[in-house]
């Protein structure tokens, strides 16, 4: 909330480096895959870069027209995706600071986005109470998600890259085929809002966090992986 993001030594708990630079709260923050570089969002409408090293700002990508809700770093590290208030998803380069291209089709606020493990499809999860899939090189849509009944608040794809996870205010997720945008499963159980949720690295459990106060970890039937493997 102080506009900050902080950079800490986890042996002696001691600060590192002040990531100062946004104007507003920051939201989301995440290291790429080598460790070398942080990337921020915040409310200011902007997603920055830093360097781990020296605690100095590598990029700012500029573009948004609302507040940043979500970003990520593609496993190769070269390419940003930014989620924004404005409705959209943006593609960045990490090399040159440029916008590469815009995703649209949400009717509302985009509250989560998340790369494959192989860095060639983006998800988004929206206010809208939608997912939608598209390919990252060309920005087409592959695949659109709908069933939820609240807003979708956290997307990800399994390991695979075949299954999609949405968790939602309607108390549920939903597991999706990537492809095709079909619901394969839904997972109830939850009293209230989930807000987090994750494949483990086999992606044959799945962790979800509510606002009833509790985790719950599923276990996938082996039948619904092998018909999306197919």
């Amino acid at each position: 909330m102080d506009a900050t993001a902080k950079l800490w030594d986890v042996e002696t708990g001691s600060e590192l480096y002040s990531l100062t630079g946004h104007t507003q709260e920051i939201v989301s923050l995440n290291f790429n895959n080598t460790g070398d570089m942080i990337v921020t969002g915040s409310f200011d409408f902007t997603t920055r870069l830093w360097d781990v090293r020296s605690g100095r700002v590598v990029q700012t990508f500029l573009g948004h027209n609302g507040e940043i809700s979500s970003t990520q770093f593609n496993f190769a590290g070269d390419l940003v995706i930014s989620g924004s208030i404005d409705k959209t998803c943006k593609l960045w380069s990490v090399k040159t600071g440029s916008c590469m291209r815009t995703l649209r089709g949400h009717n509302d606020e985009v509250l989560d986005v998340s790369f494959n493990a192989a860095g060639t499809k983006i998800v988004t999860g929206s206010a809208d109470c939608s997912a939608r899939v598209y390919n990252t090189m060309t920005g087409m849509e592959i695949a659109s998600m709908y069933g939820h009944h609240g807003e979708i608040s956290k997307v990800a794809f399994n390991p695979q890259g075949r299954i999609v996870i949405t968790a939602s205010s309607d108390k549920t997720c939903r597991l999706w085929d990537a492809e095709s945008g079909t619901c394969i499963q839904q997972l109830e159980g939850h009293d209230d809002e989930i807000f987090s949720c994750a494949f483990n690295y086999e992606g044959d459990t799945i962790i979800t966090g509510s606002k009833d106060n509790t985790c719950r970890i599923w276990k996938s039937e082996d039948a619904l992986y092998s018909q999306v493997h197919q």
